[in-house]
């Protein structure tokens, strides 16, 4: 059994593998293995819901980041440390047009033309490189990345973009007397209308869900894609430097550290959930329960579900 309290995993004692890994396994790569194993027992076990198409298009394919230098491939989530793995990317794929990730500015890290997707190679060459090539991605507690999209996205002034986009259609569709400032800005969105917006099954009808808050199993497709190493955010200097010394490169390059003060912890999404009735929490964790399983977070304590 693997116990999972924020990330944190606790595995075997390495002397009941030996019979059926090979000896001299770190502990990190059984870590990595148990993770693994985690995403393909949920798979297995929800079938149905996790693998509505049987096959991916090359359309699924455009989070799916390739460095042809180092042979890898790496599935970036929004809300999950992506924009410094785009920028250890650049540095990566750069042929030493870049050095020092850190340089590189955010707004750059996100221009699509710096990287190359998978979806922009031809069907052989993309089962080629799904094959052969080192596959990664990074994960983060479910609802800890909600509350950091929406903090990012509905309550900074300068996100005006997703405002009018978004924030006006949540506004009219879940506020009732909505002023007609309120209509034509969307900048005031409030968390328990984002929940509102996200359960709605209008919403999902609709549109798929934007990159920030749509769920890791359907942007990365770890139930058709099998992934080599599945990083946790919460573990992310960690994890992301094992990437880079399994990549060959650990020796040169580091992953980029820094205490960011505004960082969305687990006491301020327990804080943003106290107003959401449990029946839109319960309705919620429905949208996100895949999540939740395949990469072994528990049910937050704070959820009241019904």
């Amino acid at each position: 059994c693997i116990i999972s309290k924020k990330g944190t995993e606790s595995f075997p004692a390495l002397n009941l593998l030996v019979p059926v890994l090979p000896l001299q396994l770190s502990s990190t790569a059984i870590l990595h293995q148990i993770r693994r194993d985690q995403v393909t027992d949920t798979c297995r076990a929800n079938s149905m819901s996790s693998r509505k198409r049987r096959v991916l298009t090359p359309n699924d394919l455009k989070h799916l980041v390739v460095d042809e230098d180092h042979e890898m491939i790496y599935c970036y989530v929004p809300k999950v440390a992506c924009t410094n793995w785009k920028r250890v990317m650049m540095v990566l794929t750069g042929r030493g047009k870049y050095s020092d990730p850190m340089e590189i500015p955010a707004n750059e890290a996100h221009i699509s033309s710096n990287l190359k997707t998978l979806n922009q190679y031809s069907i052989p060459e993309i089962n080629h490189r799904l094959k052969n090539y080192m596959k990664f991605l990074f994960v983060r507690e479910p609802f800890e990345r909600l509350v950091s999209a929406y903090r990012n996205k509905f309550t900074q002034k300068y996100n005006t973009s997703f405002h009018k986009r978004y924030g006006t259609k949540i506004v009219r569709r879940q506020r009732k007397n909505a002023t007609q400032e309120a209509l034509q800005k969307g900048d005031d969105v409030k968390f328990e209308e984002f929940v509102a917006y996200l359960i709605d099954p209008h919403t999902q009808r609709e549109e798929p869900f934007n990159e920030h808050w749509q769920t890791v199993y359907s942007l990365c497709h770890p139930c058709h894609i099998h992934y080599d190493l599945i990083g946790k955010y919460e573990t992310l200097e960690e994890d992301s430097n094992y990437v880079l010394q399994l990549a060959g490169v650990g020796n040169y390059l580091k992953f980029p550290t820094y205490a960011k003060s505004t960082r969305t912890t687990d006491e301020m999404t327990t804080e943003f959930f106290q107003n959401i009735s449990s029946l839109h929490q319960t309705q919620l964790y429905e949208v996100y329960k895949l999540d939740f399983l395949m990469f072994n977070y528990s049910v937050p304590s704070y959820l009241k579900l019904e």
